[in-house]
């Protein structure tokens, strides 16, 4: 079996320019790779000296072609408990349903990011229980453009969009904060895609996937023998962005020498590559994330106050999912929407009981987890309406708090769906409203009458017909 100092990663891929480079990354991960050209040698690997010691399997699609999903299902009923990761160049979700029905735990889309590569391992090595189905997918649905994509009624989250759609209109340079999976990047495209620069150049890059050796060449630019291994010149992107607008994902990451650089950029308006005798004029706007405080960072000395009140102009802030949980059934009920537009995939419902469960917990993954787990739930449960069964190991987390979260539900708000996932009868909804109605404004039966939009005789006969005390 193997342990945190002997873990092996068996990549199948036919490119050795490839091979080294995910090797690399998995080292950074504590793993050592082996590699198998052929669909033959990976199984002859399994079966090896070092089978036991493979934690996680690399598929590139290229080696089997065709029968990829056939090479999953043959990885996967010789041993079943490694996580199977497919990297494929193509975008269409059919053959990640595919493959994620063949046993696939994860799949990536070419070419990958440094990090978006680094965290599919992370997740593919947490063995010490079975939430493959919480486990945030690699890659996910293209977000839509606009803001009205942007699912939620819970008051900080309002805020934050009708600020960001304000800046949208705007020049000035804009920071959006927020834990990882909230919908930052969402949002700062929407605000580029709504700007006046909207037709203007646009460039965007995230900081933690770029090696820091490699970050000053590829933001400012260089000249051609500026530094050894400078055999020509590049311009960076920053330049290419003149005119529009440059977007930095997770810019809390920059150096402090990379921030004392780009504040001069914005300050000045002229980026000097590296190795320039003079600077080039631009006009850029910058769009910038980061899944941590630069209020506090720059407190503590993290991040360069200067730097900071540039980007934060204005600051928005996107709530966690667990601060916004009466969310969750919109949400959802979102998700499942486009989910069911993939090819490969039908039209779920969902039931209360699913519902319960997914109000229940914190999402730590936010708003990304939650569209992973309706993603795999809808890929494996062949129901019309998702049950709480769909989502075992969501279920087995939980226990039985799941019952307490409908309860205070129920309390909240008002039950849409039956248990088979079936819209409920309108004479039931009504009473439901109406005897939530009676309870949030304690029995105060004219202004009961007067938010429901009906005469106070209007309500009593309702109360009548549907048999309802009016102490309920």
């Amino acid at each position: 079996m193997a342990t945190i100092d002997n873990r092996l990663l068996l990549l199948i891929d036919d490119e050795p320019a490839q091979g080294r480079l995910v090797s690399a990354l998995a080292a950074r991960e504590g793993y050592r790779a082996i590699i198998a050209t052929t669909s033959e040698e990976a199984l002859e690997r399994l079966r090896g000296e070092e089978g036991d010691q493979i934690s996680v399997i690399l598929l590139d699609q290229w080696v089997p072609g065709e029968n990829a999903c056939e090479l999953i299902r043959d990885l996967r009923e010789l041993r079943p408990e490694i996580p199977v990761l497919l990297l494929t160049a193509s975008t269409s979700p059919l053959l990640a349903v595919e493959a994620m029905r063949a046993g696939a735990a994860d799949y990536l889309v070419k070419p990958v990011a440094p990090e978006q590569m680094l965290q599919a391992l992370r997740i593919a090595g947490r063995r010490e229980t079975p939430r493959a189905e919480l486990a945030p997918l690699a890659e996910k649905l293209g977000a839509p453009l606009d803001f009205d994509a942007m699912v939620g009624t819970a008051p900080p989250f309002r805020t934050a969009l009708a600020k960001a759609a304000t800046a949208a209109r705007g020049h000035a340079h804009v920071l959006i904060e927020g834990e990882s999976g909230t919908g930052k990047e969402m949002l700062l495209r929407a605000i580029q895609a709504s700007s006046p620069r909207a037709k203007g150049p646009l460039r965007s890059i995230n900081i933690a996937s770029i090696l820091p050796q490699s970050l000053d060449s590829l933001l400012f630019g260089h000249e051609r023998g500026a530094f050894p291994g400078a055999f020509d010149r590049q311009i960076g992107l920053l330049q290419l962005c003149d005119g529009g607008t440059m977007v930095i994902d997770e810019v809390d990451r920059l150096g402090p020498a990379q921030q004392e650089r780009l504040l001069e950029v914005l300050e000045t308006g002229i980026v000097r590559p590296t190795g320039a005798a003079h600077g080039f004029r631009i006009d850029v706007r910058v769009l910038a994330s980061s899944d941590r405080s630069l209020s506090q960072l720059t407190a503590a000395g993290e991040f360069h106050a200067g730097l900071f009140a540039r980007l934060a102009n204005p600051a928005i802030t996107l709530p966690a999912l667990r601060d916004r949980a009466g969310d969750i059934p919109a949400l959802t009920r979102y998700f499942l929407a486009r989910i069911g537009e993939q090819p490969g995939l039908r039209q779920h419902s969902i039931a209360d009981s699913a519902l319960a469960l997914l109000e229940a917990y914190d999402w730590p993954g936010n708003v990304r987890q939650l569209q992973a787990v309706l993603f795999r739930a809808a890929v494996f449960c062949e129901e019309e309406a998702l049950t709480a069964d769909c989502f075992p190991q969501l279920a087995e987390l939980l226990g039985g708090q799941e019952k307490r979260s409908e309860n205070r539900q129920r309390g909240l708000s008002v039950m849409l769906y039956t248990e088979d996932g079936n819209v409920r009868a309108l004479e039931e909804i009504e009473a439901d409203v109406i005897r939530l109605a009676i309870g949030h404004y304690r029995g105060r039966m004219t202004e009961v009458a007067r938010r429901l939009g009906i005469g106070r005789s209007t309500l009593y006969r309702k109360l009548g017909e549907l048999g309802i005390d009016n102490a309920a």
